[in-house]
């Protein structure tokens, strides 16, 4: 006879395969194990969707025209750091609640925070559109007043993706990524093939964004329960994601601006090519702490104890990591050649050197965001300074593209190093206690 707090117990009846389904739901790891292979193969076609977007809006709108387009959807990246905390709070508490109904309450408390703050956004952009634009250098203003109204449903979207997330349910969370995608790709082709040109970019990001908010989500509503507790979303925690969120960012953009801002313009897009190949990597990456994050921020304290609820994330993101590294030192030619042509063959000796820079930065994610599903950490904040620490060793350190990148490979492993301190002094506490 087997104790029930120490082991799942199994009827005996249906045998190895009940066994199996049981643990598949039941297990934390099998729930890491599932979530990250759907959300890899969701953002797999999610990647080539926005590829395609990428290469189909450049050949339709030209040069001149495209760079426009590129430059609002930077104004969009950085702005999605507040739909992404929402999402990351979101999933926390939906996730930590036990009841359908605590899990409801927090999702709805979340709506209305979304709406207010999604509204206040959209409003600081149609006023500001005038200055925006001519910082930007864009003919017409009104392109970024199109931009606020798909801004203004953004963080319903991020509730909405945190929710799923929260309650597991990674197939749906894929299917509304891949539904964006799809979305924004066919919208534009037909916006611009009507002759909308950059408005008609921007009419499909924001019109992408509408479709992902309406799309249909399966019920994980139980029946509700009464008198039933509810952890409601701290203002704490809004602050550490969106803390989180704006070092994400700026470690993830500032390089390419400013290699812009210091290079000409031939070198720059060299950059930009090996950064977008660079950022495979990273995507990638990013589906595994998706679907570790509610995992850990569900579990129990004991179960954090155990190797699978971190461990196992930090191997597959190795593994994808050396995987990566490996193909781009061995084939750079054979990869730059078939993603961007001739015209980019001079860059491809920085391919593995950047991935080396973008996998240090998948590591220390994974640990930042484990110690953020637990509690108010100050990881956020210590992510946040050393990206301002990449900003300022950029601008004293650029006397070519190879140093720009060696440079952020330094600042990055001394973040993983310093990360991985609080881990390391746990592991070796809990070693002493099992050696006592």
């Amino acid at each position: 006879m087997s104790s029930d707090q120490d082991t799942i117990s199994f009827p005996l009846v249906g045998g190895l395969r009940t066994r199996w389904s049981d643990w598949r739901l039941k297990s934390p790891a099998s729930l890491l194990l599932s979530g990250s292979l759907v959300l890899l193969l969701g953002s797999a076609l999610v990647s080539a969707l926005n590829f395609i977007f990428n290469v189909v809006m450049a050949r339709l709108l030209g040069p001149a025209l495209f760079s426009q387009a590129a430059a609002i959807v930077t104004v969009f990246m950085l702005l999605s750091c507040i739909s992404l905390s929402f999402q990351m709070v979101c999933a926390k508490f939906v996730a930590r609640n036990e009841s359908a109904t605590a899990k409801t309450s927090v999702y709805h408390n979340m709506r209305r925070k979304a709406w207010q703050v999604g509204l206040a956004v959209a409003l600081v952009l149609t006023v500001a559109q005038r200055p925006i634009a001519e910082y930007l250098r864009m003919p017409n203003s009104w392109v970024i007043a199109v931009l606020a109204l798909g801004m203004a449903f953004y963080n319903q979207l991020g509730v909405k993706r945190g929710k799923m997330q929260g309650w597991c349910d990674f197939t749906s969370l894929s299917w509304n990524y891949i539904f964006e995608a799809a979305a924004k790709l066919a919208i534009a082709v037909l916006l611009v093939e009507l002759g909308y040109g950059i408005f008609g970019v921007v009419g499909a990001l924001s019109a992408s964004i509408l479709a992902a908010v309406f799309m249909p989500a399966p019920h994980q509503h139980a029946q509700l329960e009464e008198g039933s507790a509810c952890i409601p979303a701290s203002f704490g925690e809004g602050i550490q994601a969106i803390v989180f969120f704006i070092g994400q960012v700026i470690i993830n953009n500032v390089d390419i601006i400013l290699v812009k801002h210091f290079f000409d313009s031939e070198l720059a897009g060299l950059y930009a090519a090996v950064a977008l190949v660079g950022r495979v990597l990273y995507f990638a990456s990013w589906q595994v702490v998706s679907a570790m994050f509610p995992v850990s921020a569900a579990a129990a304290d004991e179960e954090h104890r155990k190797a699978h609820v971190l461990g196992l994330p930090l191997v597959i993101v190795s593994v994808i990591c050396l995987g990566f590294i490996g193909i781009l030192a061995i084939f750079p030619g054979f990869v730059m050649h078939l993603v961007f042509g001739d015209g980019f063959h001079s860059a491809q000796s920085l391919l593995s050197l950047y991935a080396s820079s973008t996998a240090l930065y998948a590591l220390a994610m994974v640990l930042i965001t484990y110690e953020m599903s637990r509690k108010i950490a100050n990881t956020g904040w210590l992510q946040l300074l050393f990206s301002g620490a990449i900003v300022l060793a950029i601008y004293m350190l650029h006397s070519d593209l190879r140093q720009v990148i060696i440079v952020q490979i330094w600042i990055k492993v001394l973040m993983l190093l310093v990360v991985s301190l609080p881990f390391l002094r746990s592991i070796r506490t809990l070693r002493w206690k099992e050696v006592a």
